[in-house]
């Protein structure tokens, strides 16, 4: 079981403050090979206030992310069903002591959602739900999964769900992997129990330890990607981070693969709190430096960032680790639905990022990313202790970046406009030559003329 020793970690942060510049370069060089870190490593390099070591670790997140994920961004938007709740958390709008209008879609409006999404050019969704048995059993989850995944369009459809709802039991996790979710995704809020408990006040998420143990529920039913995360400014960010890699630690020991996705979300305004009441607020400085050494700790686990965070941020945080960004969010139920017809929103959490989807996608290939939205590995069975062997190997990226070619051409066909095909063709035209592969690039130059002339969609490796 995994256990999370707060007196460990804090006592391993205070002997960490007295690592020397020659035990920093050495753990600084292990990261640059690309070999990851321990968490006692990891302990160093959050408590290093050296300005030096700090401008080693910037660059060598960035030279990490480069590496492996090259310049690409996966591409996703969020999918909530239900607002109905029974916890009461006190950072959360959907806080069941909290008095609004609370509804779940029907299925009918599950597709309505869905065509809006499908119309920004998603084909990855993250679907979202408070916890509530009655109002929001697993059942209904199920068959809004169903409904999406038996939606088609012109353009294609929807290929990937991952999932975002309360720590369940393992026979549940059995159903969802079933369903062929792709990620199942949990925040853990914050791994220190003191506070974890004074923030969920009621409910069956103030249970810290059955929240805590979700992961390993989740891998015996047979789902082996799994998307961590903690609430940064509820509690020590320091502190966060180690509990983070402890639990991924623990994970990789058990089952062979640890976190697939490791998201970035702060605390942000929302409905019925105050953010007056969380004394451990996490400045830029401190929220950038964190997101470096995550990528630093563990170079092939996928960081996302939302919506939550402002342009700036996002575009500053991709050069340090973030591979993964959500475009045109609605973090409301219907919401995209209600936008669609200007009507006022009122979402679980304020965004930030207020560009819509094309928008941010344009302006990604503007910046010389290249917007993907592949959901290849997952069709593939490239998941779990699969995934980590391939991506470790290096050979993921003979699949990756063709795939996301592949994406963007079908993007810019369906989506796009004359000018934003014109610089995506010529984006991935020049993309094309730097496979190295010489069999992968002329199959990914054939599937991509596939798709510019219409003969056919969906391609991948």
């Amino acid at each position: 079981m995994v256990r999370i020793d707060k007196e460990y970690i804090q006592n391993l942060l205070s002997e960490a403050k007295g690592a020397d510049d020659a035990q920093i370069t050495g753990i600084l060089d292990k990261a640059e090979r690309l070999a990851g870190l321990s968490h006692k490593e990891i302990a160093a390099l959050l408590v290093s206030e050296n300005p030096t070591h700090l401008a080693r670790i910037f660059a060598i997140a960035g030279q990490i992310k480069k590496h492996i994920y090259g310049n690409r961004i996966v591409m996703f938007a969020p999918l909530y069903v239900s607002d109905y709740c029974v916890n009461k958390c006190t950072y959360c709008s959907y806080n069941c002591a909290h008095t609004f209008g609370r509804r779940k879609l029907t299925l009918p409006e599950v597709r309505e959602e869905v065509k809006h999404l499908e119309q920004m050019g998603h084909k990855r969704i993250a679907l979202e739900a408070g916890e509530h048995d009655a109002e929001c059993p697993l059942d209904y989850i199920l068959d809004c999964i169903r409904t999406i995944y038996d939606m088609k369009f012109e353009n294609g459809a929807i290929r990937r769900v991952n999932v975002n709802i309360a720590a369940t039991t393992v026979d549940n996790y059995r159903r969802l992997q079933e369903a062929g979710i792709g990620t199942y995704i949990l925040f853990q809020e914050t791994y220190d129990k003191d506070i974890y408990e004074k923030v969920h006040t009621a409910g069956p998420k103030k249970d810290f330890a059955y929240h805590l143990t979700a992961f390993d529920r989740a891998m015996e039913g047979g789902i082996d990607d799994v998307g961590a995360g903690v609430l940064f400014g509820l509690a020590d960010p320091y502190f966060e981070v180690m509990s983070l890699m402890l639990h991924n630690e623990h994970l990789e020991a058990r089952f062979g693969a640890g976190f697939h996705t490791i998201s970035m979300p702060r605390l942000c305004p929302a409905d019925g709190m105050d953010m007056k009441a969380f004394p451990n607020l996490v400045d830029d400085d401190t929220f950038e430096k964190i997101a470096a050494i995550i990528r630093l700790a563990v170079p092939f686990t996928g960081m996302i960032l939302s919506t939550r965070e402002n342009r700036a941020m996002r575009e500053k945080l991709l050069t340090v680790g973030v591979s993964q960004l959500s475009a045109g969010s609605s973090t409301e139920v219907g919401g995209y639905a209600k936008r669609a017809m200007h009507k006022e929103a009122m979402p679980q959490f304020r965004v930030t990022d207020e560009r819509t989807a094309p928008e941010i996608i344009s302006e990604l290939l503007d910046s010389g990313y290249l917007p993907s939205f592949c959901t290849a590995c997952y069709r593939s069975g490239r998941t779990g202790d699969r995934f980590m062997a391939l991506a470790k190997s290096g050979q993921i990226k003979n699949v990756c970046l063709p795939n996301a070619l592949m994406t963007l051409a079908e993007y810019a066909m369906d989506y796009g406009d004359d000018a934003f095909r014109e610089k995506a063709h010529k984006a991935i035209d020049t993309s094309i030559k730097g496979i190295g592969n010489e069999k992968v690039q002329t199959q990914t130059r054939t599937n991509v003329d596939k798709i510019i002339s219409g003969g056919g969609r969906d391609f991948y490796l």
